[in-house]
């Protein structure tokens, strides 16, 4: 059975933001006690906790958290055969904790991540900063050169088109790491003693038509917006591939984002990375990703939606099918995945009836 854990929340001189309408979700493998240093900021919310691994193993969530825990067992529960979309012994699992969220929005993070300061040594509380980006515009369709014109102290510079600034609904914010850097094995092992120091004060929209390598360890979206395509992907164990679940599903995303008109930020917030993984052990989990990578990067770039697709869920089972066509021919496991992809979406709906005949966005 999934732990369901509820405690009243104390007393706090203002509502945090969004308190009712967003989870928090933590794959894990581990007790979770990195969540005392975030407790001033993440204890007024709802966490999901997505156990990884062995299913009879505890996990500990310290007190005062209100929290529901799912392990495989529960997966394999909730989702029957569909479970097999379901990345297992692989930080992907946590997509799961996105499919049972009831709330608009989801902020996910990994349990070594800690609270970073910023310049002047305050502690940046990243949930918050993740939520103003969410709540604000993006500006897809031209690049503001004083980056975010939403943020305070900042506007639209001369030049910019006042027919675009009302700017595009925000549906994904993808924050950054000080310490450690999201660097893949080759990069770790001819650079393992180098550690990410610069804080860049900025917040910018992804433009239309550029894809990203999104990372999932500080990671906000709309889950109303785009949370069927939020999908990480087989990886893990029995899969030939590893360390690619949160970059496919952030390229699966942004040509849906780009498609259906949405925007993507990046910069801002920092979180403290606090952990560096192995890199002899993340070669074995990437590499053929090195290799499939020259080859999946040009078929999103030139991948095309059709117009009639003018939903989320329209539009990642139409990439499925040009997922099993087109890359299924570089490895049979691209034909597995592209089946997966159509499985996620058949779960996601089965679970979020209400809003599977729902339009998430229109075609532009």
């Amino acid at each position: 059975m999934a732990t369901t854990v509820t405690v009243p929340s104390p007393s706090a001189p203002s509502t945090p933001l969004l308190k009712d309408e967003l989870d928090i979700v933590i794959p894990t493998i581990r007790n979770l006690d990195f969540l005392e240093m975030w407790r001033p900021f993440f204890q007024p919310y709802h966490l999901i906790i997505v156990q990884d691994g062995d299913p009879s193993k505890t996990i500990k969530v310290p007190e005062g958290f209100d929290y529901e825990l799912y392990n495989r067992n529960d997966i394999n529960r909730i989702l029957g055969p569909k479970a097999s979309c379901i990345s297992f012994k692989d930080s992907a699992c946590r997509c799961f904790g996105y499919m049972v969220s009831k709330k608009k929005y989801v902020f996910t993070i990994d349990d070594d991540c800690f609270v970073a300061k910023d310049p002047s040594g305050k502690d940046i509380n990243a949930l918050e900063q993740h939520i103003k980006n969410l709540l604000s515009p993006s500006t897809p369709l031209f690049f503001n050169t004083l980056y975010d014109p939403y943020r305070e102290g900042a506007d639209f510079v001369r030049g910019y088109p006042f027919s675009l600034r009302e700017g595009a609904k925000t549906a994904v914010s993808h924050g950054l790491w000080l310490n450690i850097p999201d660097y893949d094995a080759p990069t770790q092992m001819v650079k393992p003693r180098e550690r990410n120091t610069r804080y860049v004060d900025a917040v910018m929209t992804v433009p239309k038509g550029t894809l990203f390598p999104m990372c999932g360890m500080n990671l906000g979206f709309d889950r109303e917006l785009i949370g069927p395509a939020m999908y990480f992907g087989l990886m893990g164990d029995g899969q030939p591939i590893g360390r690619y679940d949160d970059m496919w599903a952030g390229w699966c995303m942004k040509v849906i984002c780009d498609h259906l008109g949405l925007g993507v930020k990046t910069g801002l917030p920092y979180i403290w990375h606090s952990k560096a993984s192995n890199p002899f052990v993340n070669l074995k989990k990437e590499y053929k990703g090195i290799f499939w990578q020259e080859d999946i990067i040009p078929f999103f770039q030139n991948v095309t939606i059709p117009k009639e697709c003018d939903t989320v869920q329209k539009c990642y089972l139409a990439l499925s099918e040009q997922v099993r066509e087109k890359l299924g021919k570089i490895d049979p496991y691209f034909v597995k995945l592209a089946d997966a992809m159509v499985t996620w979406i058949e779960a996601w709906d089965e679970l979020n009836p209400s809003t599977a005949a729902v339009e998430n966005g229109k075609a532009k």
